[in-house]
């Protein structure tokens, strides 16, 4: 019983636990993962001055409609050296997310400031070129192919350049952290691009169903552009936080297994215990089915009894976790300082079903062994 009640209670802290990552990561993508982006399924760019599109604009479940254009780049800050990434031009409504500002380290989230524009770098932008926000002498250097360029002597005159300051420095994650976003005018004159963009994103306000709001919008754009939610927009993401969710699952239930499984050596040696009354049972008209029965319901009330006591109190350190963040990180975290738990109904069922399966097989082994075990009795009577 002890066995499967430290079992069960590690099963659901470290399934919370791992919930409460996935939470907080997905949380931070979201700062820059719309809840829908529509992309060209040929081709970099496409022209979102369509009638669907304006229709899509007008929408009044509508949160932000967000026009980006990006492009890869060289970027050089002084002499500090060259960087290469994403520049990602987007446009007013991108502004519209209350979270960009919990993201930055230093500085602010600001890209345009009177007839000023401004670029708010990743921290793998700031640590490779060593770039000084505070430092208003030098400015970013963004270097992109010049489209229209002829062969020349002069290399410089096949690319694109363009001078913008940075304004603030973005800590998420190290895919994003190599990006530059500034206004979405910057990357249309930089790559000559008047009027298309690479992608069109998408947030709606609170209630909206997003799987009705997908399959509407992929129903009436056709087969040229393609849809995608925030899952398929980091699917390596989302595949990852999910395999290691269930390796761990696995692990810890080839634990509990062994656990489980001490209870047919426990209920075999009570068979050879109560010989005598398994033998005045059958004296009195037990049958097999009755034996067995006990024996098998005895080995469920011992997992059971240990499986919910041991989800009680996983259930009691997740709340107390979650309340107070007892198990806390370095102080070198910057994001959470504790270990993030969300629960989920869906994992106690889960932990429940798995138990009740192993214990059944485990008791129903042991209940066979006493039947076993009354045919010998049944011989030497």
């Amino acid at each position: 019983m002890l066995g499967v009640f430290i079992g069960s209670a590690a099963l659901i802290v470290i399934l919370s636990v791992f919930n409460g990552f996935e939470k907080v990561i997905v949380s931070l993508y979201s700062n820059f993962t719309p809840e829908i982006r529509i992309e060209p399924k040929q081709g970099k760019t496409f022209d979102p001055n369509t009638p669907f599109f304006n229709a899509v604009h007008r929408d009044p479940k509508l949160f932000s409609f967000t026009e980006v254009l990006e492009e890869k780049a060289l970027i050089r800050y002084g002499t500090t050296g060259e960087f290469i990434g994403s520049v990602r031009g987007v446009s007013e409504e991108f502004l519209k997310n209350p979270q960009l500002d919990s993201t930055i380290e230093r500085g602010t989230f600001t890209l345009h400031a009177g007839n000023n524009y401004y670029a708010v770098i990743g921290a793998n932008v700031q640590a490779k070129l060593s770039v000084n926000i505070r430092d208003q002498l030098s400015p970013l250097q963004i270097y992109t192919p010049n489209r229209t360029a002829s062969s020349s002597a002069d290399p410089l005159s096949e690319f694109q350049v363009t001078y913008i300051y940075p304004s603030g420095i973005f800590n998420i994650q190290q895919d994003f952290n190599s990006l530059i976003i500034t206004d979405i005018s910057i990357m249309r004159g930089l790559l000559k691009e008047p009027k298309n963009v690479s992608a069109i994103d998408l947030n709606y306000k609170k209630g909206t169903n997003l799987d009705d709001v997908k399959s509407d919008l992929q129903d009436k754009i056709g087969v040229s552009f393609t849809i995608k939610d925030r899952y398929e927009q980091n699917a390596d993401l989302y595949k990852t936080l999910h395999y290691e969710r269930w390796f761990i699952f696995i692990i810890l239930i080839l634990v509990l297994v062994i656990a489980i499984f001490n209870i047919i050596g426990s209920l075999t040696m009570l068979v050879i215990e109560k010989q005598k009354d398994i033998a005045i049972l059958t004296s009195l008209g037990a049958g097999k089915g009755l034996i067995q029965g006990i024996f098998f319901f005895e080995g469920m009330m011992i997992s059971f009894i240990g499986c919910i006591a041991g989800m009680l109190i996983g259930l009691i350190v997740c709340f107390l976790q979650e309340q107070f963040g007892l198990v806390r990180f370095g102080d070198n975290m910057s994001a959470i300082d504790a270990y993030p738990v969300a629960l989920r109904a869906f994992d106690f069922v889960l932990v429940f079903i798995t138990v009740g399966g192993i214990s059944a097989l485990a008791s129903g082994i042991s209940a066979r062994l006493s039947i076993k075990r009354l045919g010998e009795i049944k011989e030497e009577l």
